[in-house]
């Protein structure tokens, strides 16, 4: 049995099958990860504009009092630093927005009325579409729908 070479392989040569497959799943990032990402960004940019709000409410305007040209100064640069911070965030929450529309393109849409459940009336008559659908299952689903009257009923 040997050993494979610990030297990487030519230049010339195309990279082994599994480290190609390595390197494509790190450019295709799973969605969830991008989400929350995602999340984690808009916290980070509503924490810096909550410092930006804290440092523009104790700045003091020049209003004949003794201006201290060094703490303008330092508060100034901190403003100019969590401004540029913002920037930066925004600009990643943008890509992290642009690649989730991309990985999520292909994907069908539910209609938002097949996520409403269906509540049947007594008048209307359930077909049984799995049509071996045993008597015990039909009892309990209709002591369910019983049960379920009673409390809309209380709560009306």
């Amino acid at each position: 049995m040997t050993t494979p070479p610990l030297v990487p392989p030519f230049v010339g040569q195309p990279p082994p099958p599994q480290q190609q497959q390595q390197t494509q799943a790190a450019r295709d990032v799973n969605t969830s990860l991008l989400c929350r990402i995602g999340q984690e960004t808009v916290q980070d940019i509503v924490l810096r504009t909550m410092e930006i709000f804290q440092l523009l409410r104790n700045m003091q305007l020049p209003n004949g009092v003794t201006y201290h040209p060094n703490t303008h100064q330092d508060r100034l640069g901190k403003l100019q630093e969590h401004l540029r911070m913002l920037s930066v965030l925004f600009r990643k929450l943008r890509l992290v927005y642009d690649k989730c529309n991309e990985n999520c393109a292909g994907m069908d849409s539910i209609p938002p009325e097949q996520l409403i459940p269906f509540v049947e009336d007594d008048s209307s008559k359930h077909e049984d579409r799995s049509g071996g659908q045993s008597h015990l299952t039909s009892e309990e689903r209709r002591e369910i729908l019983e049960v379920n009257k009673v409390l809309c009923s209380l709560s009306w």
